[in-house]
């Protein structure tokens, strides 16, 4: 894997990595370039068991931090969905990939939703894991109400033993991998204390360009095949709000398949090899083709 910064604004860098192929013994499926992009919050080495499967299995990955997040840079602003992912469109272009299939979690699912839309020739395929349908402003009654329910807890201040003993004790099952990649969510001070990589300020401007988003409006004008991975998660009434939420998707996108996982909302994380499967599977069978 090697690191690099690229250019989609005006003094916006943002920090990718690459995942080189690694072309073995019973590599025989052709070369499809992925591009992984994290959800609100997150970073991109969440991606890193999924892109370190597929490299491995002759796909070239590419992960992101998006703007705000991570390595990348922190600008004010814009954060809004079309901003984003005319970000993710230049990541494609600087790269030269070919027409990559772009997977996204949570409210990545949403950006690369919208990436499908407005440049549809750039991409084979896209797929939403545990995202994509996300419309918070058919939930709450206000842009109010969504923000004080979904304002980030204040983290920055905690030691970073804290977050790693909890991180480790809500996700006994994850591998190694997915524990790194949500410790990297935080830059750690040097009195061992950590503050998230997307600040406060930050993180309510990409809330709010969640809230802007109406999936449901652009579902009949995607023209791309999408891969929808919800998760089950075993709360009861969440998950039936997502069933019906990947239901509307379902019969509204022109070309549309589905795939439950049973797991954690950071499927990407908990479960990064059957996760790669499935896409393989679905590149394999030429629906992201």
């Amino acid at each position: 894997m090697r690191t690099q910064s690229v250019t989609v604004a005006p003094d916006v860098d943002l920090v990718v990595d690459v995942w080189d192929t690694v072309r073995g013994e019973g590599v025989r499926q052709a070369s499809v370039p992925f591009v992984l992009v994290h959800g609100l919050a997150s970073n991109a080495r969440l991606w890193d068991g999924v892109a370190c499967s597929l490299a491995e299995r002759g796909q070239p990955a590419v992960t992101v931090d998006l703007r705000g997040h991570g390595r990348s840079a922190k600008p004010d602003g814009p954060y809004d969905m079309a901003t984003v992912a005319d970000d993710v469109a230049a990541v494609i272009r600087a790269l030269d990939l070919d027409r990559p299939v772009v997977a996204g979690q949570s409210w990545g699912g949403n950006v690369v939703l919208e990436l499908a839309l407005r440049e549809p020739a750039l991409v084979r395929g896209v797929v939403c894991v545990d995202g994509g349908w996300l419309e918070p402003c058919a939930s709450f009654t206000s842009w109010e109400a969504c923000r004080e329910t979904l304002a980030p807890p204040r983290l920055a201040g905690l030691h970073r033993d804290e977050i790693e003993a909890y991180i480790r004790s809500a996700h006994g099952d994850w591998p190694e991998s997915g524990i790194e990649g949500a410790l990297a969510n935080f830059e750690v001070r040097e009195d061992g204390t950590i503050a998230p990589w997307l600040t406060f300020d930050r993180h309510m401007a990409v809330l709010q360009g969640l809230w802007d988003h109406r999936p449901s409006e652009i579902y009949p004008r995607i023209d791309v095949p999408v891969l929808l991975v919800p998760a089950d998660t075993g709360e009861h009434s969440r998950t039936g709000d997502k069933r019906e939420g990947v239901r509307l998707a379902t019969a509204s996108l022109p070309r549309v398949r589905e795939r439950w996982f049973t797991g954690d909302h950071d499927i990407h994380a908990q479960h990064p090899v059957e996760l790669a499967d499935v896409m393989l599977e679905h590149v394999a069978s030429g629906f992201l083709a």
